[in-house]
């Protein structure tokens, strides 16, 4: 008997995205307070001065709880911002607690272009990603536009992993056994879901407890 065929990059990701997206509200609320939970104090985020976020879409796991409390706890935060031109670009942009954000062509919301507000992605000490789909080995299924891996292609050419520590946010329900990685992937330190850590390779001295 024929085994069935794993389903293609594409077929997985709308699978994943369309599992995301049957969330009811009561537990799309109850995933971000189980985030937060998972990660307000670990010391990768206490530690970190220079943080990036993403404002979540598609049903997306929610992180602005932890948006906030970086901002409270007087931290640098960051969002992703797409450039005009040339439009494969994305750039990282500080952002003050009461900025007025606008929608930009995917109508995410995001800051208004501010190039002295920009910091360098190996500025900074953290960035939280979005993903469509993850496995327990740092592998990570976007939405496929390769924002981030291009962001971060920097990072597969160093022999020795410098920063940021990068780390995914996703439902449990977006967890797969395992991820097919094409060559411009680039992989992550560990993922985060609500319910837990899936840790690949966090950075010495750190640990996977959220008590540490």
């Amino acid at each position: 008997m024929t085994e069935p065929a794993s389903p293609t990059r594409p077929q997985l990701r709308r699978l994943l995205r369309n599992a995301r997206r049957e969330l009811s509200p009561c537990a799309q609320r109850l995933a971000a307070r189980g985030l937060y939970r998972q990660l307000a104090q670990h010391p990768l985020f206490r530690r970190a001065k220079h943080i990036a976020l993403y404002l979540p879409t598609d049903g997306e796991i929610d992180p602005r709880v932890l948006l906030r409390e970086a901002q409270r706890r007087g931290k640098a935060v960051y969002l992703p911002v797409l450039s005009a031109w040339p439009k494969t670009k994305m750039v990282f942009q500080r952002i003050a607690p009461d900025e007025t954000l606008i929608p930009n062509r995917f109508r995410i919301l995001e800051p208004r272009i501010h190039r002295a507000r920009q910091r360098k992605v190996w500025a900074l000490d953290l960035v939280l990603l979005p993903l469509v789909g993850f496995d327990a080995t740092g592998g990570r299924l976007g939405m496929g536009g390769g924002f981030y891996d291009r962001s971060l292609a920097y990072l597969t050419r160093r022999q020795y992993w410098r920063k940021p520590t990068l780390l995914g946010l996703a439902h449990e329900c977006q967890k797969v056994d395992s991820l097919m990685q094409a060559s411009w992937d680039v992989p992550l330190q560990g993922t985060v879901s609500d319910k837990q850590w899936y840790v690949a390779h966090l950075p010495p001295g750190h640990h996977d407890r959220r008590d540490a």
